[in-house]
């Protein structure tokens, strides 16, 4: 079957188009309920079997009705049984006969056997001329419906209710017969306007057939000819004209013959000949000569020039003007030369342009070096990264594709400086049968004073916290924990202030497996919340200690609820991330919980191979008085020994001294193992890999690549000042820079010290560190901070005696720190020191003018009531009339009666002239108000 409109099929059907979508919906079909939607001959026999009902119901229906445009006679033929003479069960018995049949088809059938016809209800049509005759089809027995013959005389009651009766089918029939026609109507008007889109479908479909043949006739017919091939010149023969000597002017003949003449000074062109254009081949005759031609001689026929001769003619003509005519071959080289040189100059303008959105970076590129070289401000690329789903901090270092990304949307191109160092490193592939169970690394985190260092130190059986300043962590600590059944654990503490976020995010990406501390008293906390993101950002699993669980404030469900908002369903929630309630003080719920790390641990199946060259990261680095550089280092993979020659980052050197946590002294490393070594060169960056080379002399060389390109990008990176940026410091008007060198006793600290200064620059003071590094204040660090006019910032350091005579001769401001908050919070109020004082106006009275009067040489003085507050005489006052202010100026003179007064309170009449205006009038008020300094703060 053909496709069918959802429409048509609803007609059909005689159901609403809504219940056959409903129905398809139930069914697994899906379509749009619309009266065009089409309908596949699959879909047509679905909604047929299903609504066979609705279907068969109507066609009864369009037996019985009467088409509105089909009228048809309607006879009624009745013939009643005699009443009296016939049995009461005979006169049940009526037969209603109902077709409508043709007037050619109308005959007459027997009645059935054994019954006598009593009513008979017979329809003919309106065009029936025959004689009456009717076909019989069947009968209806009308006893089984409960039906009573009536008798002929009827009551009143009986004959009023027939009434009403009748009344009632009257009605309904006609009722029936509108919804037939608004049906009907309804139907024609649809099938009206499928009818026009089919028309105006046509009528489109030949306006585009005539256009086109339009277009077909229009286009130019080709008349092909046939045309011979030539096939070349045919000769028949040769004509020898009379050729004639042309008169040479230089020859003897002519000296002969003709009378002597002054010779003529002839002008060679470059090519030789004569005047005028030189004849081909020959020794250059004169113009004259080759323009008239020998005598006798036939005018050579014009011959057609193509456009290819024309154009070369063209340029030769421009050539020749444009190159001055007589000019020499010199002058002509000359400007080619200029001319060549100009355009090289053009091409390097070009190239330098399109260098200028090509930034050459190496992998040491942090956000901050990264929008210097941009030329935007760090928060910018911050945000970029936010949007990409990466929280960084300024001095974060940013991967490769994490730069491409966000460089491209400030619309620079990236190019990669790839060291050849970093290749030279070989990385050998573990094989299966080498690798070894390795001891899980897990990481600590959560929101400060939530007691990560207190459930360590209970695990350690020690007491960290009492070495830290402040009773804060400030320092990424690594200790390797063995445990009664034997096993062991590696354990990361990071610092839970919002300052460390860069530890946080190195202690996830080094880790196994993620304790996130949550005070069971408390909330989850921002940097709560930043510790969970670094963990999956990480992809590694999370356990969740909810610590301090033998407060009476403990509420453990509460941490429950803001988890789930995160998306973060325990499994006592049905999630799958563990937690376990603990006290670090009491010791309660640890054992459990170190259970459930060793089971993740398991899952994970952490395996390492020993037997090679140890690789691993940096976790800290300082530099100590008596010991030089320590760096704490953890053993990813291999073993490291005493003696083996490191590769940290832009350092290397041998391994002279190795210590564990509790500053014991080892002589190998293992995987999983995190050890404290002597012997680098300098101070690595906490994240840097490090790696054990076989061969000293190549580590050293790859180490000095490696600082190399450091120094290169830090070069690129040195912003210099613009003419935009001069421009926009004079528009501010009080711009002021602060300069600041930061010491520190180790890298982590030292960066998230110069990450939270560096947030505290505003429009008006910008805070530059123009230096940063691992160990003691120096004598150098003074003298960059007197050329620079720096401050130094010493963070659990100290300076050397000589250092800090010079700071004195120098003048040079030395502040030291132990704890990170002050170092914020006292440069944060040095800097809103140097901001300048904000003017603010204090309204100190309102003051209404009720009369004036003129004196002369005094001018208008004003009578007045102080409305408001208390009015000066050395206040500033404004003049506001109808509500616009008319003069700002200072008051002359204030009086009360006779006297001379400082200040008039509320309430009190009082006298006054305004100095240098006189134009006051009854109604103004006079607003008193003074300004003051207010200090503008961060």
């Amino acid at each position: 079957m053909a496709v069918q409109r959802l429409s048509k099929v609803a007609r059909e059907l005689n159901v609403g188009i809504s219940t056959l979508v409903e129905f398809l919906e139930t069914k697994g079909v899906t379509i749009d309920a619309k009266p065009n939607t089409k309908l596949d001959a699959k879909v047509y026999d679905i909604v047929s079997q299903e609504f066979a009902s609705d279907k068969g119901a109507k066609e009864e229906s369009k037996n019985v009705s009467m088409p509105s445009n089909d009228r048809e006679s309607v006879s009624i033929e009745s013939s009643k049984a005699d009443v009296e003479g016939t049995p009461a069960a005979e006169n049940d018995e009526e037969s209603i006969l109902i077709k409508n049949i043709p007037a050619d088809e109308v005959t007459e059938a027997p009645p059935a056997e054994g019954k006598k016809e009593s009513n008979k209800i017979e329809i003919l049509p309106a065009d029936n001329t025959d004689d009456g005759k009717v076909k019989v089809l069947g009968k209806i027995d009308l006893s089984s419906m409960n039906l009573k013959t009536r008798p002929d005389k009827k009551s009143k009651k009986e004959q009023e209710a027939e009434a009403k009766a009748e009344k009632a089918a009257k009605a309904a029939q006609e009722k029936e017969k509108k919804e037939a026609d608004k049906i009907a109507s309804k139907e024609a008007a649809v099938k009206k306007k499928e009818e026009e889109e089919v028309d105006a479908k046509q009528t489109a479909e030949e306006t585009e057939k005539k256009r086109l043949e339009a277009i077909e006739a229009a286009k130019p017919q080709e008349i092909k000819t046939d045309t011979g091939k030539l096939e070349g010149i045919k000769v028949l023969g040769k004509i020898e004209l009379p050729v004639e000597k042309k008169p040479v002017a230089s020859s003897s003949q002519n000296k002969e013959t003709q009378k002597p003449k002054r010779k003529r000074k002839r002008i060679a062109p470059a090519g030789g000949g004569g005047v005028g254009r030189p004849v081909k081949g020959g020794g250059g005759g004169t113009g004259g000569s080759n323009r008239r031609g020998a005598p006798g001689q036939k005018k050579a026929p014009d011959v057609e020039l193509t456009d290819k001769q024309i154009q070369e003619q063209i340029k030769e003509t421009l050539a020749r003007l444009t190159g001055g005519g007589g000019k020499s071959k010199g002058s002509k080289y000359r400007r080619q030369k200029r001319d060549a040189a100009a355009d090289v100059a053009q091409q390097e303008a070009e190239e330098a342009e399109l260098q200028k959105s090509i930034l050459k970076v190496t992998e040491f590129v942090t956000a901050n070096e990264l929008a210097s070289m941009m030329d935007v401000h760090v928060n910018e690329v911050i945000s970029a990264c936010m949007s990409l789903g990466l929280f960084v901090s300024i001095n974060q270092r940013l991967d490769a594709e994490t730069l491409t990304i966000v460089a491209e949307e400030f619309g620079f191109e990236l190019e990669f400086i790839k060291a050849d160092s970093q290749e030279d490193v070989e990385e050998i592939e573990d094989s299966t049968e080498d690798l070894v169970e390795r001891y899980p690394i897990v990481t600590v985190m959560g929101h400060v004073d939530h007691g990560k260092t207190s459930l360590l130190d209970y695990i350690r059986e020690a007491n960290v916290i009492a070495g830290e300043a402040g009773g804060i962590t400030q320092h990424i600590g690594a200790y390797n924990v063995g445990l009664k059944n034997g096993k062991r654990i590696t354990f990361l503490d990071t610092p839970g202030h919002e300052a460390f976020t860069a530890m946080r995010a190195r202690g996830a990406q080094v880790t196994d497996i993620v304790i996130v501390v949550i005070a069971a008293d408390d909330n989850v906390m921002p940097q709560t919340k930043e510790a969970i993101n670094h963990a999956q950002a990480a992809g590694v699993p999370i356990i969740f200690a909810f610590n301090k669980v033998d407060r009476d404030a403990a509420n453990t469900d509460n941490l429950r609820n803001e988890l789930s908002q995160m998306d973060i369903l325990l499994e006592e929630w049905g999630g799958k991330f563990q937690s376990q309630e603990v006290s670090a003080k009491t010791g309660q719920g640890i054992e459990e919980l170190l259970e459930k790390v060793l089971l993740e641990a398991e899952v994970l199946e952490l395996k390492a191979n020993p037997d090679k060259n140890a690789k691993g990261a940096v976790i800290e680095s300082e530099l100590d008085k008596g010991r030089g550089y320590v760096s704490t280092l953890l053993v990813q993979s291999g073993t490291m020994k005493v003696g083996d020659v490191i590769l940290a980052g832009p350092h290397s050197g041998k391994v002279k001294a190795m210590f564990n946590e509790r500053g014991q002294e080892v002589k190998i490393a293992g995987p999983s193992i995190p050890v404290s070594v002597l012997g680098l060169s300098g101070a690595p960056s906490a994240g840097d890999t490090f790696n054990i080379m076989s061969d000293e002399r190549e580590a050293r060389i790859i180490a000095t690549k490696r600082l190399q390109l450091q120094r290169e990008q830090g070069t690129r990176v040195k912003k210099h000042i613009t003419l935009d940026e001069i421009g926009r410091r004079i528009a501010i008007g009080d711009f002021q820079e602060l300069n600041v060198i930061v010491k520190g006793d180790v890298d982590g600290s030292i960066e998230a010290l110069s990450d939270s200064l560096l947030k505290l620059s505003t429009e008006q003071i910008q805070v530059n560190i123009i230096h940063k590094s691992v160990g003691a204040i120096s004598e150098s660090d003074i003298m960059l901070a007197a050329a620079s006019d720096a401050i130094v910032i010493g963070f659990q350091v100290r300076p050397s005696v000589s250092a800090r005579k010079i700071a004195e001769v120098e003048e040079i401001d030395i502040r030291l720190y132990s704890i990170i908050y002050d170092a914020i919070e006292e440069l944060k109020s040095a800097m809103e020191g140097m901001l300048k004082a904000k003017i603010e106006e204090q309204v100190t009275a309102t003051v209404e003018i009720r009369e004036t009067f003129k004196i002369s040489k005094v001018g208008t003085i004003a009578g007045c009531m102080v409305t408001d507050g208390k009015v000066n005489r050395n206040n500033k006052i404004r003049v506001i009339r109808d509500g616009i202010v008319v003069f700002t100026g200072m008051l002359g003179t204030l009086k009360r009666f006779k006297d001379d007064v400082k200040e008039v309170a509320k309430g009190y009449e009082c006298g006054l002239n305004i100095d240098k205006f006189n134009d006051i009038k009854e109604g103004d008020i006079i607003e008193a108000y003074e300004e003051v300094e207010v200090k503008q703060t961060l």
